[in-house]
């Protein structure tokens, strides 16, 4: 306190002459409209700039919880997509006809492998999320693999880059199909075989799913033919496909459930007996 005291009187000139000219001041703008108007308007623009600041610091800090309401809300959308009972529009996923058979789960890769043979993932969603094995994993830009392990956070994907995949794909301007896999050699293509050499294969064709599984529907993205030739038989085309899933930098990923897998599978076995 006696410090206080000691500074107020050393300074007490000062202090005097402050406390005048705010006494002036005040006065000043509430006698003049013009000078009035100036000094709400700067005192408008301060307090703006610094509440705007204040907001971009907080903008800043909620990014992470920004990113999962906008993965949440692209999960519902995509949902919504899959399950409509019309015709998609061409602008997403291929055009093609969906049934209300299709859940999506959102998830993060914590893991990604990529530069072996076999090529797993790591995802943070498990049996308590419902995920179970054999579960197709899509991005927004397309197919990422199959889960093949479970516990209750985490499951693992076998990813399309394994050579032990396989996965039924088409030609997304026909209904030709043949059997997706990788021969290991870059993580920027995947290689498609068993196309009829019939079919009017061009690069530049968009590869999709072919939907001839429970695991994935029909018109998932993969790529797009980069080259083609006929196989030693000369009956099918071997295609080279550039993905459109840059697969060494992945991370917010879907798992796709088809609700009707079981009852397909039970049907199955019934004829295979």
């Amino acid at each position: 306190m006696q410090q206080i005291v000691n500074f107020i009187l050393r300074n007490k000139t000062f202090l005097l002459f402050a406390f005048l000219l705010f006494i002036a001041l005040t006065l000043t703008i509430q006698s003049h409209s013009y000078h009035k108007s100036r000094f709400i308007n700067s005192a408008n623009f301060v307090s703006g700039g610094i509440y705007n600041a204040s907001n971009n610091i907080s903008d800043y800090f909620g990014l992470r919880e920004q990113n999962i309401l906008l993965q949440e809300e692209n999960n519902r959308l995509r949902s919504a997509l899959f399950n409509a009972d019309i015709q998609a529009d061409s602008t997403y996923i291929d055009s093609l006809h969906f049934t209300k058979n299709y859940k999506f789960t959102e998830a993060k890769v914590i893991r990604n492998n990529y530069a072996f043979t076999n090529n797993v993932l790591l995802i943070n969603k498990g049996k308590k999320d419902s995920v179970i094995q054999d579960l197709g994993v899509i991005s927004s830009k397309g197919i990422i693999g199959i889960i093949e392990n479970t516990n209750n956070n985490y499951a693992t994907v076998i990813s399309i880059l394994n050579t032990t995949n396989r996965i039924s794909a088409q030609l997304k301007k026909t209904n030709h199909f043949g059997s997706l896999h990788w021969n290991a050699k870059s993580p920027k293509f995947i290689q498609l075989t068993e196309i009829p050499k019939i079919a009017p294969v061009a690069e530049g064709d968009t590869i999709i799913t072919s939907g001839r599984s429970s695991i994935f529907p029909k018109g998932i993205l993969i790529g797009t033919v980069s080259s083609f030739k006929l196989d030693a038989a000369e009956n099918y085309y071997e295609i080279e496909i550039s993905l459109f899933n840059d697969m060494t930098n992945i991370e917010h990923v879907y798992v796709i459930e088809n609700t009707d897998k079981t009852a397909i599978k039970t049907l199955l076995n019934t004829i295979d007996d």
